[in-house]
C-alpha cells in the first residue's frame, strides 16, 4: 500500500460518509506537522518553537 493511498481513503471516507467539517482540521493537523519537521532542521527553529 503506498503513501499517497492513505490519502485518497480518506478523500473517500470524506466523500461517503458527508464528514466535510473534519476537512479543516486535517488539514490544520498537516500544516502544524509540516511546520514542526521543516523547523527542526534551521535556523529559526527557537523563534518558531517560542510561538507554540
Amino acid at each position: 500500500m503506498s503513501k499517497l493511498a492513505i490519502f485518497s481513503e480518506l478523500w473517500k471516507f470524506l466523500k461517503v460518509r458527508k464528514k466535510w467539517w473534519l476537512l479543516p482540521m486535517l488539514i490544520m493537523i498537516v500544516l502544524l506537522g509540516l511546520i514542526l519537521v521543516f523547523a527542526q532542521g534551521s535556523a529559526l527553529a527557537p523563534f518558531i518553537y517560542t510561538v507554540f
